[in-house]
């Protein structure tokens, strides 16, 4: 009896070794995606039995035409934030050093916030990222991926907020618009990151606009919390509600509409979903 049981421990020991997934994900962006990836998306894939190595090309409140000059001079202006095994570590680097420290399974983009609803400040600034990347990439079978980031909140007083005429609403159906148009240009582009709508979801619920620290940037626990839940979803398909591992401060009512709200952009990316 004891060897059958040490047998089916074995067995079930190999079936999950098998199922768990190592997923190395590159970030090209600045804080927002530091706000995305950077704290919990790691623990909350280990739940389910993944471990990913995360990297985040970071240059803060850059976008795609201040990332490409320093590029095309490679310049080492990036901070590499990386995380393995959980532990963050953070080198100054030049891009290709980002891209070629690893086979990396995913590459994403992102526009820097102010301009991430408006399509014209993308090009020719992406598609000159994208063609670099693509020539210097050590995986042939690399994903690439758009971030689609979130709109201010409406009491935000980022003087870029009047590009959109401090509307909310209207910001994130220009980052929408922007994102599905750029993701059409790019046939390279296997996925939109929906990290923006899942953020407006989360206001639909009884926590409000209440999801930002300081006008733009997200909160460090609930904020973080629902754009890592997001990504876990598109990456590695794990579901996101039901998890258990929340950041401390936030509750198990909170994290479960975080869940919720991430669960249902990835479903609906391209509209509000109300969370009840």
């Amino acid at each position: 009896m004891k060897k059958l049981i040490l047998l089916l421990l074995i067995g079930l020991s190999i079936s999950f070794s098998a199922q768990a997934k190592v997923i190395k994900i590159l970030a090209i962006g600045n804080s927002f995606s530091a706000d995305a990836i950077e704290q919990y998306l790691y623990e909350l894939a280990a739940e389910g039995g993944d471990s990913l190595v995360i990297g985040n090309a970071y240059r803060g409140g850059q976008g795609f035409e201040s990332h490409w000059k320093v590029v095309e001079k490679n310049k080492p202006e990036f901070e590499y934030h990386k995380v393995v095994g959980g532990k963050k570590s953070n080198q100054r680097k030049t891009l290709l050093e980002c891209i070629q420290d690893e086979e990396w399974d995913y590459i994403t983009f992102q526009q820097v916030s102010q301009d991430s609803g408006d399509y014209p400040t993308y090009e020719p600034w992406l598609t000159r990222l994208l063609e670099y990347v693509k020539q210097h990439v050590r995986n042939p079978k690399v994903k690439y991926a758009l971030h689609r980031t979130w709109a201010y909140p409406q009491n935000s007083d980022h003087r870029a907020f009047k590009k959109y005429n401090k509307d909310q609403l209207q910001m994130y159906r220009s980052i929408v618009a922007a994102t599905n148009q750029s993701k059409k240009q790019h046939k390279e582009f296997c996925m939109i990151i929906p990290a923006g709508t899942a953020i407006q979801n989360a206001r639909t619920s009884f926590i409000g606009d209440n999801f930002n620290r300081d006008g733009y940037h997200l909160t460090f626990g609930l904020g973080r919390y629902t754009a890592a839940c997001t990504w876990l979803e598109k990456i590695t398909k794990q579901k996101a509600i039901g998890k258990k591992f929340r950041p401390k401060g936030v509750s198990e009512e909170e994290a479960l509409i975080a869940q919720k709200a991430a669960h249902y952009a990835v479903r609906h990316p391209d509209k509000v979903t109300e969370i009840k």
